[in-house]
């Protein structure tokens, strides 16, 4: 018996070294029903394999997405090429507008171009000269913002926009900052009859707050300057050179000077921060929309013949004026906006009159019986104003066309509804008729 159990034994221990069994069961290596097992036993056991099998996937990958060191050369040049293409496109465009600098386009788009839209703020856009340059940015199909505090604007000159999707306005007043998206900004915004600006003098902090909105955004930026900054002129007529003879602390320095700081502000952003700007100087403008009562010289003489009231000469009524239509001045404007060139440049009509021989078209236009009242002249009220207007006309190709009888019957037009409410009277040459 105990020899069998021996036999058994050594045979059992023979079997077991000649021939090693794989099973789980005799393997200490691997858990005993886990069906892990056999993987857990490959990571261990059979390491080699695994590295192999990486190496294999690694190179089909690199085989399949080649990455090598003269592509990423080949892509670092291709971008410093594109980057060098660009700045040449640059550099030859700036060429090519320095080519043609000097010559005016005048605000025309070249035949067979489509007119890109543009988004423009207005500011004073209520105002007489504010409104009909609306009227004609939104004929053209601009996108525009009017920002008007309604001091001397009136909603009614807008009326005609309400509704229209190309037109915004904003009740702001601009010595306040506002942040607006636009492409061009015309600032018209600033009281310019004496009743107004001895009252509410604010140019120069508005003009302040647009430039920085120009700046902000890219806009280009056009100021609308005075025939005020010449002063009591020396020199007759006025050129753009002249620097003026001005009181800095008279009763109308607050506008005269104002409006010069505003032209020095304009420059020195242009210089300094490279904003397009634009400066127009303005003279005298009349038409439809001015206000009845705001002091000037023109809208006085209307309203007051229209009245049957005296029409009031300050003075020996000797002194000069030239006097523009407001669809003139408008086209003067935009030409400016539109153009190449910076300015200052005069805008009025060269056509002088004195203040008695403005009473007398007042009278041909209105009632040939009105009466004329001379009073005591106004302190710094210039002596003559005449616009040399030479330079608008070579480098804007502008000059006026509706002389002062053909352009005051539409203002006295307008005077009369607006005063008396009779929408069907009509001038006619000299007359009204209804």
């Amino acid at each position: 018996m105990e020899s069998e159990l021996t036999h058994r034994n050594h045979t059992t221990t023979a079997t077991q070294q000649q021939s090693p069994t794989l099973s789980p069961r005799s393997n200490p290596w691997i858990p005993v029903g886990n069906w892990k097992a056999p993987f857990v036993y490959m990571a261990q056991k059979q390491r080699l394999v695994f590295v192999l099998i990486g190496i294999a996937i690694s190179a089909m990958f690199f085989n399949s997405f080649p990455v090598t060191m003269s592509s990423l050369s080949q892509q670092a040049s291709r971008s410093e090429n594109i980057e060098s293409s660009s700045m040449t496109r640059r550099v030859l465009y700036e060429a090519f507008q320095e080519g043609f600098r000097g010559r005016s386009v005048g605000g025309k788009v070249a035949l067979g171009l489509k007119k890109k839209s543009l988004r423009i703020v207005v500011t004073g856009g209520a105002g007489f000269v504010g409104s009909h340059l609306v009227d004609r940015l939104i004929a053209r199909g601009d996108s525009v913002i009017v920002v008007d505090n309604f001091f001397t604007g009136r909603k009614e000159n807008l009326m005609q926009h309400f509704g229209n999707p190309k037109f915004e306005l904003i009740r702001h007043d601009v010595v306040e900052p506002i942040l607006l998206e636009v492409d061009q900004i015309y600032h018209l915004a600033c009281p310019a009859s004496p009743v107004h600006y001895k009252f509410n003098p604010t140019n120069v902090v508005g003009t302040l707050n647009m430039l920085g909105l120009a700046k902000r955004v890219g806009a280009r930026f056009l100021l609308t300057s005075t025939s005020e900054v010449y002063g009591d002129p020396l020199q007759h007529p006025q050129v753009e050179t002249y620097w003026g003879n001005v009181n800095p602390i008279g009763v109308r320095s607050c506008y005269d000077e104002g409006k010069r700081t505003a032209e020095t502000l304009t420059m020195d952003y242009h210089r300094s921060l490279g904003i397009e700007v634009r400066i127009a100087r303005i003279f005298n403008t009349y038409g439809p929309r001015m206000c009845i009562d705001d002091g000037r010289v023109v809208s006085n003489f209307v309203a007051q013949a229209l009245r049957k009231e005296p029409m009031t000469v300050y003075g020996d009524g000797k002194q000069t004026r030239s006097f523009q239509y407001v669809s003139d001045l408008v086209e003067g404007l935009i030409r400016l906006m539109e153009g190449d060139y910076v300015g200052p440049f005069n805008l009025g009509n060269p056509g002088e009159f004195t203040m008695l021989e403005l009473a007398e078209v007042v009278q041909e236009a209105i009632d040939p019986n009105a009466k004329i009242e001379f009073r005591p002249n106004t302190e710094d009220d210039p002596h003559k104003r005449k616009p040399d207007i030479s330079k608008a006309k070579q480098l804007l190709g502008w000059e006026p066309t509706i002389s002062l009888r053909k352009g005051l019957p539409l203002m006295v037009n307008d005077f009369r509804q607006r005063i008396f409410g009779n929408p069907k009277t009509v001038i006619v040459g000299g007359g009204a008729m209804a």
